[in-house]
């Protein structure tokens, strides 16, 4: 718990709120400590898995579509796997729940016309596809 709050006050974070459920792993003593830097420990009820149905469902979407391809070498490599895979999820890929649609809209404007383009990341694992802008006539 002491290593987690010191690595939120190394990168300038913060958090206001710890969610957790009843597991031994957490002791008695990792809420005091968070509850001492500020936070709202809030702890899930006993025996109701959909209490924490949002992120289970981000988590096992996070595993099944991205780490159970990638062999993962250290917390940094871990670290910037996540980051390019949660830029992708909200920024590229579809999700159905919203109509096809990303949860951060697009700024720059659908082209209909031009060539495809394959953008890759991770290693081609996330791929997305777009039109180049063909360029204007003179």
């Amino acid at each position: 718990a002491r290593n987690v709050s010191w690595e939120l006050s190394e990168c300038g974070s913060s958090a206001r709120f710890l969610i957790h459920d009843h597991d031994h792993k957490y002791g008695g003593g990792s809420d005091l400590i968070f509850e001492a830097d500020g936070m709202t420990v809030i702890r899930t009820p006993i025996a109701a898995p959909r209490a924490n149905s949002h992120i289970e469902r981000q988590i096992g979407s996070t595993r099944r579509e991205c780490l159970d391809w990638l062999l993962v070498l250290n917390r940094r490599h871990l670290e910037r796997v996540l980051t390019v895979w949660f830029e992708y999820y909200n920024q590229a890929r579809p999700h159905r729940g919203l109509e096809l649609r990303t949860p951060i809209a697009r700024s720059d404007p659908v082209v209909t016309t031009g060539p495809v383009r394959c953008e890759e990341r991770l290693g081609g694992l996330l791929r997305e596809y777009s039109r180049t802008p063909m360029p204007a006539a003179a």
